[in-house]
């Protein structure tokens, strides 16, 4: 899904560069299995900037990478590896996936929530600022995937940091809340299949402490959240989990114009 003009951003920047870390946004990764969306860019966001934000084919947007976007080598080319992947454009875009990191490195997180792993650029930048006793329990349906990624989370020197578990998320979380493991992580990420979105929400809502953040990727899907159709399961859920958001007294939030949106909850 690309027939986006590239500019002239540097190739090793354009190829993939919205399209890393963390996950499928269409579902296939920490849940349901299935194909991409067709209407989804190269960059893994709007062709179009019609919802309001920058397109991807726009000046700007290569200004933003050229002036804000540092990349560690081996993340670089655990990319540049992923943007080869047939699935390569379903990741999130290296400017997200950079301000997740900044989050966890502000907050002095130590105990991490990955929902929708794939390649593992986003564990692996994650884990990168964790400090050296710090985890990542990264959440999974799909090894062979995370295996792209492996090698060079240990050629990093980070593999003992990321916590892999290949089962379904909620199965691992509700692992983690029977361990006793409550309020005792600093930040989530969910990016996995929408359907369960409200459900990862309410359990990592329970997962991390107070003063923590969960971040909520996908959250203008595509635009399809101003008129879900009723046959579009994922768009319902996105859009209900963003109204029942708004209300929540349990956190403050942000929703970010940032990749597909991300909407950042703090925990109150």
């Amino acid at each position: 899904g690309s027939g986006m003009p590239l500019l002239s951003v540097p190739k090793e920047v354009a190829v993939g560069t919205a399209m890393l870390g963390v996950a499928f946004a269409t579902g296939m990764l920490a849940g349901k299995r299935r194909p991409p969306t067709p209407t989804r860019g190269r960059f893994g966001t709007p062709k179009s900037s019609k919802n309001g934000m920058i397109g991807k084919s726009s000046p700007l947007w290569q200004y933003i990478l050229d002036h804000s976007l540092r990349e560690h080598p081996i993340l670089k080319k655990l990319r540049l590896i992923t943007a080869d992947h047939p699935w390569g454009r379903m990741m999130v875009s290296c400017d997200q996936a950079q301000l997740m990191a900044n989050l966890v490195k502000l907050i002095k997180a130590k105990k991490v929530i990955e929902i929708g792993v794939f390649t593992g650029y986003n564990a692996l930048n994650m884990a990168l600022v964790l400090p050296d006793t710090g985890r990542v329990i990264a959440c999974d349906i799909n090894e062979d995937y995370a295996k792209i990624g492996r090698p060079l989370w240990k050629e990093a020197g980070v593999e003992h940091k990321i916590d892999l578990r290949i089962k379904p998320a909620i199965q691992t979380l509700d692992e983690l809340l029977a361990n006793g493991e409550a309020e005792t992580f600093d930040f989530a990420f969910i990016d996995a299949d929408k359907e369960s979105y409200n459900e990862y929400y309410e359990k990592c809502l329970r997962l991390i402490k107070k003063g923590g953040i969960i971040a909520i990727d996908n959250v203008l899907w595509n635009g399809k959240v101003l008129k879900p159709r009723k046959d579009d399961l994922a768009a319902q859920s996105i859009h209900h989990l963003n109204e029942k958001l708004l209300r929540d007294a349990r956190v403050n939030i942000s929703m970010l114009p940032m990749g597909d949106g991300v909407t950042l909850a703090f925990k109150l």
